[in-house]
């Protein structure tokens, strides 16, 4: 596919801070569309998993690009989030372990892996469509999508769906420091040098802090329904 042709393939990206609910509102639009998937955070994180299991160095930028090229990922639009596979073989619990949240960092701050996961992810633009999650979709990623949707809530109600979520799980946590946790890494996604946490001057910002799931849900696509 040519990126002419590849160009008219609809793209709704779906940025944002983190625990402003992008997976879950990105699944439920993606079902709701019949639209094709896609988690960049867990681009990331794939690429870091795979790359603790093959021994390749978080400073080995040549090997790590070589992975990035012949990742065998793929996304499915779950029940509550965007479920990722590696090899045809689900791996989000894989890639919530602490070991692939510390290589990630260092993974995602490589400006040659950066580049070369940019022509995975435009890899995922496909027909009928596709919803993008992430943070720099609509301003790096898919700067000519023709839907951008900014997904925001206070830092208060994001700490306090955090704090619900690994309560239920039975998680020992203070909501004192995940509020002070978000309020920091809020901080340092705005003023990364390299695709920065902010809206594209072309999204529509939706604010979700007193809307439910199924709210926002219908919010975004009404938003898709004006554009498409």
């Amino acid at each position: 596919m040519t990126s002419s042709t590849s160009s008219l393939i609809p793209v709704l990206t779906i940025d944002g801070p983190s625990g402003a609910g992008k997976g879950a509102v990105s699944a439920g639009v993606a079902r709701r569309l019949g639209w094709n998937a896609l988690d960049s955070g867990a681009v990331y994180r794939a690429v870091a998993a795979n790359a603790l299991e093959k021994g390749v160095a978080a400073e080995d930028a040549d090997r790590l690009v070589e992975l990035c090229r012949k990742l065998p990922l793929s996304f499915e639009a779950g029940d509550s989030s965007i479920v990722v596979f590696l090899d045809g073989h689900p791996v989000d619990d894989r890639l919530r372990q602490e070991d692939v949240s510390v290589m990630s960092s260092k993974v995602a701050s490589l400006p040659a892996v950066r580049a070369a996961l940019l022509d995975l992810q435009r890899s995922f633009r496909c027909l009928p469509g596709l919803v993008a999650d992430g943070r720099d979709m609509g301003t790096v990623v898919f700067p000519d999508a023709q839907i951008k949707v900014f997904l925001d809530a206070s830092v208060e109600e994001r700490a306090r769906r955090r704090y619900k979520q690994l309560k239920e799980k039975g998680e020992d946590v203070k909501f004192l420091r995940l509020f002070r946790d978000l309020e920091a890494r809020d901080r340092r996604d705005r003023e990364r040098p390299v695709s920065p946490t902010v809206p594209a001057v072309d999204a529509v910002i939706v604010d979700s802090t007193d809307m439910t799931l199924d709210e926002v849900i219908e919010k975004v696509l009404s938003v898709v329904r004006q554009r498409v």
